[in-house]
């Protein structure tokens, strides 16, 4: 016996199957008839191979998933297969799962079937199953024995898989944390959910409830929601409500954010707020030296690079700020 699991995303799969080996002996066509065949023992009069030994080979899934572009409900099923002579063979996922091998196979308890192509490979004396080319969203499960491996592809919905559970989890303990929603919204947020819900979440976060409290990490989470909507004007009124609220370092990132998006002069703003904010400050004079760097203003970027220089509080962020010295002394940007 064994069993091989792989998770993806938040859902875990797994195959448990027995593991014959060669020993010599000729597999396809032979050991493992091609086609449909009739096993000669139970109910069955034409069957699949259980694409293993002894008892059932099972496949379970703790989500939706779609196989070969067909979908397949969470579950448990028995795994069979058709090898075919012309390098094809057909997957059958099945109901049944706790009958033995495939002498009781129904057509009528097939779930889904999928055909794929075989490949030739290596040679595997005990037949193996494995999971490579994972993912974010998919991965290849294969059967391997002989010189012959059965692949086939598993995709799910990771996205819609985790948005599932986190809507389980804030109508539970979850729920009654600010953190929670913030966290919600978030994955929304970056992961194509559904806006509205995602603003509906932050509101919650920052309002009406016994945990709300408004942060700037709340706001800057509802801010980018309104700037995905297009409602651009919301999202700046939401940003300037939320500065005086940040530290340092987070109207800093700010301002960086708002560099890769293209906003250079609104950029500038931000690190001239935060500088008049927190004067003299780490990491004040670096923002306004990526600030004027952004808008090529290569003079002044020199000027506040050496600045931070002297206030910068470790190595490291000296050893950043005079790699971008050079940088700037030499007339490039600073930013990219």
């Amino acid at each position: 016996m064994a069993k091989v699991m792989q998770r993806i995303g938040n859902t875990d799969v797994s195959i448990t199957y027995s593991r014959p080996s060669v020993q010599d002996r000729e597999v396809w066509g032979q050991l493992v008839p091609y086609g449909m065949n009739n096993l000669g023992f139970g109910t069955a009069e034409s069957s699949p191979w259980r694409a293993g030994a002894n008892e059932n080979t099972i496949f379970e899934t703790t989500h939706d998933l779609q196989i070969g572009g067909k979908d397949l409900p969470a579950g448990t099923y028995g795994l069979h297969m058709v090898v075919e002579e012309n390098d094809e063979a057909t997957i059958i996922f099945s109901s049944n799962y706790d009958a033995w091998g495939s002498y009781f196979y129904k057509p009528s308890e097939d779930v889904l079937q999928v055909k794929v192509k075989t490949n030739v490979t290596e040679h595997t004396e005990q037949l193996t199953f494995d999971f490579t080319e994972v993912t974010a969203n998919s991965a290849k499960a294969s059967l391997r024995w002989e010189k012959k491996q059965i692949p086939f592809i598993i995709e799910t919905n990771v996205t819609e898989n985790v948005l599932t559970l986190i809507r389980q989890k804030l109508q539970n303990t979850d729920g009654f944390s600010r953190q929670s929603w913030e966290q919600a919204a978030n994955f929304a947020l970056n992961n194509n959910g559904d806006l509205n819900e995602a603003l509906g979440w932050i509101d919650a976060a920052i309002d009406g409830n016994f945990f709300s409290e408004k942060t700037f990490a709340n706001l800057n989470i509802k801010s980018q929601i309104l700037a995905k909507q297009g409602k651009l004007a919301e999202s700046q009124t939401v940003m300037e409500e939320a500065m005086p609220l940040g530290t340092v370092f987070d109207v800093h990132q700010y301002g960086r954010r708002l560099i890769t998006e293209g906003k250079n002069d609104k950029a500038f703003e931000v690190f001239k707020w935060n500088a008049k904010k927190h004067k003299g400050t780490w990491p004040v004079h670096y923002g306004l030296a990526r600030g004027y760097s952004a808008l090529g203003d290569n003079k002044s970027t020199v000027k506040h690079l050496k600045m931070a220089l002297e206030n910068a509080p470790a190595q490291a962020s000296r050893d950043r700020v005079a790699a971008n010295l050079t940088k700037a002394e030499n007339g490039e940007g600073i930013n990219l």
